[in-house]
């Protein structure tokens, strides 16, 4: 089995649901908060394990019960989280989440000890990057950190997946170079290539990417499925599964492993995208970030039921 590398962020998700999301100056009362695991990089990692793969985490957390908490969701799963970097004076990473009554959300992010991983901490683990064939990345942590780890897996040799959330102000171009995948959603997209409503210019704005040096663009598009044009310039338009969406929470993340799960299996990009999509659907019917991922028993099981329903 080939290996998966994430690094990234590790978040503990405070998650309250409320009726509608608030707007400047206003007060909304709700009935409980919920704590649950999260970050980009946790939920991608977290995610690969449940779908059955060799996946490792290396990323930055506090000695805090925040850390207790996620590691312990993540060594459920499967992940191998021997590699985390453990910080004294820092606190494991936040999230405040709010989710509306139509399952979108809204994240306010405090980095903690995600703000610390360095180029250090990579250099201590370049072996980890050495031995795995695929190594995901998200940008919640230092973007000079980013870089540095993106362009030692290419000098490896490995396939780098990247996330661009959230986009920096400024991207640095130099990471188009390293990047085999990148997968913005739609709002992501228009803010990578500066094109205004990219939807409607899907094709310009992927082969804007493509020019800087990325391989292969899939833009996730909500209800409106994906889009994807690899490095042969194929394109493919993939619609969304018809689901009722409770919480988008991690949904984008558990897209990203599947993804790079059925990739590793040597599934084409069409076919990894396909599986993705119906990994992901399953995710938005349920609430929570890890908590809402399924196992790879769960994603067959709910293929064969929409299979046969056709």
């Amino acid at each position: 089995m080939k290996k998966l590398l994430v690094i990234g962020s590790l978040n503990l998700d405070c998650v309250v649901n409320v009726d509608h999301t608030p707007v400047a100056g206003e007060t909304i009362i709700c009935d409980s908060m919920n704590m649950i695991p999260g970050g980009k990089g946790a939920n991608q990692a977290c995610a690969a394990g449940k779908l059955g793969a060799d996946v490792t985490m290396l990323g930055a957390v506090g000695k805090d019960m925040y850390a207790d908490i996620q590691k312990s969701s993540l060594s459920q799963a499967g992940v191998d989280i021997s590699h985390l970097v453990e910080r004294d004076k820092e606190s494991t990473g936040l999230a405040i989440i709010t989710v509306n009554a139509e399952g979108d959300n809204s994240i306010i992010v405090i980095q903690g000890a995600n703000a610390t991983l360095s180029e250090k901490d990579i250099d201590d683990n370049l072996e980890l990057i050495r031995q795995s064939d695929i190594v995901i990345f998200q940008l919640e942590v230092p973007l000079e950190t980013v870089l540095y780890a993106a362009k030692k897996a290419k000098e490896f040799e490995k396939t780098v997946i990247l996330d661009p959330a959230p986009v920096p102000k400024e991207f640095p171009e130099e990471l188009y170079r390293y990047i085999d995948i990148i997968k913005p959603n739609e709002t992501e997209l228009g803010m990578l290539t500066g094109i205004d409503n990219p939807e409607q210019h899907l094709k310009e704005a992927v082969d804007c990417l493509k020019k800087k040096g990325v391989k292969d663009v899939l833009v996730t598009l909500g209800d409106k499925g994906v889009y994807l044009e690899d490095k042969n310039s194929e394109t493919e338009r993939i619609p969304a599964m018809k689901v009722q969406a409770v919480d988008t929470t991690a949904a984008g993340d558990s897209f990203t492993a599947a993804l790079a799960i059925m990739l590793a299996e040597g599934k084409s990009l069409r076919e990894a995208a396909i599986f993705a999509n119906y990994v992901s659907a399953i995710v938005v019917t349920r609430k929570g970030a890890q908590s809402s991922i399924p196992t790879l028993e769960e994603v067959k099981r709910y293929i064969e039921q929409k299979e046969m329903a056709v």
